[in-house]
């Protein structure tokens, strides 16, 4: 073991992580000289610097998070400003000047009454405590059996026990069961995969909204806390929602007494050209949880917004809700995230995005010409591209050649090539983009190029 501070004896970066660093996501066997592990030395703009002095075009905002793009030094000064006037207090009974004007920024910025924020430090944690949030309220209402979750198939909503049962992929969740008990799945909204819906999006839309009606009624509408969606569903690849279907949703969750939450780590703060997705979509959920984008990835913050009718019991003489982080509303984070959403403003960033999500798509969609790429589908500045392997039948690959293709080739080719992006196999086949919300046509005709040539190279591996 070495010591505290000791000089390392490893030959570099990669050699320290190689021995050291567990990874997340990631496989760590197999790592060393021969297959290093890529090492960011640096970041400016819509572009990332390995430790070999190579450019890369970063197509994901590094974890669809960084929307103001790399290197925004005022960001990293407000940061050191807040540090060295208050680095740290928490808001268990107390708050900070930041946290407090932070909640009541988030506040504005929500649609109807959502006028509470509960902060966290990540996505995983807000969606945690939104379960947490909804059996404590049926339960100060006088509905003590409402308990369960209605998510939906492939969707992601974290990985601590309570969020991963209510994730949607069961390979994510069999070596850590059993879960917390409640969460039950309905399909998604993937078009592509519902051909026979082809002529009929909005058809399709009370199709998909209805499965969650039908749910509520076999677990029984007394046994139903909430039904948690994003607007945008990530995994399976940026799956929009169909026309009405949001509409509908909300409609069904008001007649059984069910809390919507809208689960917008990833798509609240610009990623759809909004401070919130919903908003974009005609909804209003009676939760939000949100992370990534509030501070750009400058520090790291999530929250839970919820509206006043979900924090009416809450505020009954003697209610506790007995949760909290030691790190949720760190000053440092809320002071970055103030700063972060007047940078986004000032720059017209949501805007920005919506001017642009069309151009963008456009490009994706020269890659249809491609016998690899099947579908493009998205919104804002949050799309994927689902590959293939027979375009007429839309049959996927099987697991030889996924674990050929997702694993063993688009990762290392597009890096190569010039471009950080997502290749994900956790539905079907796609390849993911969100670059920062500064990125323009320049960008994606640079990412479409890339995507071009990569696939073209994997369509000879398969």
């Amino acid at each position: 073991m070495t010591a505290l501070h000791e000089p390392s004896t490893a030959t570099g970066t990669a050699d320290q992580a190689a021995r050291h660093l567990w990874m997340h996501f990631a496989r760590m066997g197999g790592r060393g000289p021969e297959n290093p592990i890529p090492v960011i030395t640096r970041g400016e703009g819509v572009h990332i610097w390995d430790d070999r002095g190579r450019r890369i075009l970063d197509g994901l905002a590094g974890l669809f998070v960084v929307q103001v793009g790399h290197g925004r030094r005022e960001l990293a000064e407000v940061a050191a400003r807040q540090a060295s006037e208050l680095a740290y207090f928490p808001v268990w009974g107390y708050t900070t000047p930041a946290a407090a004007q932070l909640a009541e920024r988030l506040a504005h910025l929500a649609p109807g009454d959502l006028n509470r924020v509960f902060f966290t430090t990540g996505g995983g944690e807000a969606v945690e405590s939104a379960w947490k949030v909804a059996k404590q309220y049926f339960k100060l209402v006088g509905k003590p059996a409402k308990h369960k979750v209605i998510s939906r198939a492939v969707a992601y909503h974290g990985t601590p026990h309570g969020a991963l049962a209510i994730t949607g992929l069961p390979k994510m969740k069999q070596d850590f069961e059993p879960l917390a008990p409640g969460g039950f799945r309905v399909p998604n909204t993937n078009l592509y995969r519902r051909p026979e819906f082809a002529d009929d999006p909005e058809g399709f839309g009370r199709w998909a909204a209805d499965r969650i009606e039908e749910a509520i009624l076999f677990e029984g509408p007394d046994t139903v806390a909430a039904v948690v969606l994003e607007p945008v569903q990530n995994s399976g690849g940026s799956i929009p929602p169909p026309p009405g279907y949001f509409a509908r949703v909300r409609e069904i969750c008001d007649r059984y007494d069910v809390l919507l939450v809208s689960d917008e780590v990833i798509n609240a703060f610009g990623r759809q050209g909004a401070p919130f997705a919903c908003t974009k979509f005609g909804f209003v959920p009676d939760m939000i949880t949100c992370a990534k984008g509030m501070t750009s990835g400058y520090s790291p913050l999530g929250a839970l917004i919820a509206s006043d009718r979900v924090m009416e019991p809450f505020l009954r003489p003697g209610v506790t809700f007995p949760h909290g982080y030691t790190w949720g509303g760190h000053p440092v984070s809320a002071a970055v995230a103030l700063a972060n959403l007047d940078l986004m403003e000032r720059e017209g960033l949501y805007d920005r995005v919506l001017a642009n999500e069309g151009a963008f798509e456009a490009t994706l969609r020269t890659l249809l010409d491609l016998p690899i790429v099947g579908d493009v589908r998205g919104d804002g500045y949050f799309w994927a591209v689902e590959l293939v392997k027979d375009k007429t039948t839309r049959e996927t690959f099987d697991p030889e050649e996924r674990e050929r293709l997702v694993r063993g080739f688009l990762p290392g080719a597009l890096f190569e090539a010039g471009l950080y992006c997502r290749p994900d196999d956790r539905g079907d086949v796609v390849v993911q983009l969100a670059p920062p919300l500064i990125a323009g046509q320049a960008e994606f005709d640079e990412i479409a190029a890339i995507l071009r040539h990569v696939f073209q190279e994997a369509e000879k591996i398969v």
